[in-house]
């Protein structure tokens, strides 16, 4: 971006990408930085244009008489392209811009990408600084250094999709944020962390261990049942006896709950298709002991303490790892078993999951039936998952 620069609390002259904007004292917007964008491509006789609308505003603040509003500065012959000269259009801010296409993409979205990943993003813009579309390198600057590049990564992203759509419903002119994104190298927090399953032995103590709490025994059948099928928590959480056949031979995964701002909400899978898992014996014999003799198929197969559908969050951080209650903190399952060295490390419960995949590649079993199973492909099994297979021997020829 080339400026013009200028002495301080006085207005300067930038180009970006290629066309004409005026940077405004930050003093006069009570320390936030505002632009001023002409509409002109970038060039000596515009540039003169330029110093002459800079000069005028600078007069204006001298003489306090500055249209904060900045309607009496925008160049007339760019206004009378929407509206009348006598009824200037207000510019599209970036929060009101992210409104309209988020409406616009309810329809087409799921409830929990709505109020989850859409949420964030709208709490993203409200803790910017810079509010303007044309500020999309101090804002690409601001996410960089307030968070991870990952993070930042797909705040961009999903800002250049919204002023994609604004262009092509003629909301702005132009896109800033067009390939920003692609600019930012991030890797997401799964790829950041290496895959970290737990071992064999590790496995049995966390099984042992949940048996034998007295409150936390509940949960035993639904942390092997984890370990057995390597699902995600949500669709564990969601399964109900009429996703398993009559003699538990067969459980469809089709349906998850998941708890958005304490509310559970029951969806469909990750990637929206039902799958068939088949039941070894043990897994079998685990289904048959905790199923009634008589049950509603609505019913869940794994309730919470209360009888509900458990709050994985609430799991995770009270019987899992461990939290303050009242003040007073509460030692987890699996952070007490690291104390007493029967668990090498701390690994979240998610990792009941890596455990079954990694082990299933260990046995041999082919990254195509793996993926069958756990309801990815088999890319991604290969991708985040080959480097156990460095454990396994060579065989013999």
């Amino acid at each position: 971006m080339n400026t013009q620069t200028s002495s301080k609390g006085s207005v300067s002259i930038e180009a970006f990408q290629g066309r004409l904007r005026l940077r405004l004292p930050r003093q006069i917007y009570g320390g936030k930085q505002k632009y001023l964008t002409l509409g002109l491509d970038d060039s000596p006789e515009n540039r003169k244009l330029a110093e002459a609308k800079a000069k005028q505003i600078e007069a204006d603040i001298a003489c306090e008489r500055f249209d904060p509003t900045l309607a009496k500065y925008r160049p007339q012959t760019h206004l009378t392209l929407v509206k009348p000269i006598e009824e200037p259009q207000t510019a599209l801010t970036l929060a009101p811009l992210w409104e309209k296409y988020t409406e616009y993409r309810r329809p087409h979205i799921a409830e929990t990408t709505l109020k989850l990943n859409y949420a964030k993003i709208t709490n993203h813009i409200q803790k910017l600084p810079f509010k303007e579309i044309d500020d999309a390198i101090a804002i690409r600057d601001h996410l960089l250094q307030h968070n991870s590049a990952y993070t930042a990564k797909r705040v961009i992203t999903q800002l250049n999709a919204a002023c994609e759509w604004a262009c092509q419903s003629s909301l702005i002119t132009t896109n800033p944020f067009k390939g920003m994104a692609g600019k930012i190298k991030a890797v997401s927090g799964r790829d950041r962390e290496d895959i970290d399953p737990f071992t064999p032995a590790e496995r049995d103590a966390i099984i042992e261990a949940f048996s034998q709490h007295p409150t936390y025994r509940h949960y035993t059948p639904f942390v092997r049942f984890l370990f057995m099928t390597g699902c995600r928590t949500s669709e564990a959480v969601g399964l109900q006896w009429k996703h398993i056949n009559d003699n538990c031979t067969l459980i469809t995964f089709s349906e998850a709950v998941v708890c958005v701002s304490s509310h559970k909400i029951r969806k469909d899978t990750k990637n929206h298709k039902p799958r068939k898992f088949p039941c070894n014996v043990p897994l079998q014999d685990l289904l048959r002991s905790i199923k009634p003799e008589k049950y509603d198929p609505s019913a869940l197969v794994f309730p919470s303490l209360t009888g509900k559908e458990i709050n994985a969050h609430t799991f995770n951080a009270m019987c899992w790892k461990g939290s303050k209650v009242r003040g007073k903190y509460q030692e987890g399952i699996v952070s007490r078993l690291v104390s007493e060295g029967k668990v090498e490390r701390y690994r979240p419960q998610y990792n009941t999951r890596h455990t079954f995949i990694t082990q299933c590649i260990e046995a041999g079993i082919s990254p195509v039936q793996i993926a069958k199973w756990v309801g990815n492909s088999p890319e991604i099994v290969m991708t985040h998952y080959a480097g156990t297979l460095a454990t396994v021997q060579v065989p013999q020829f």
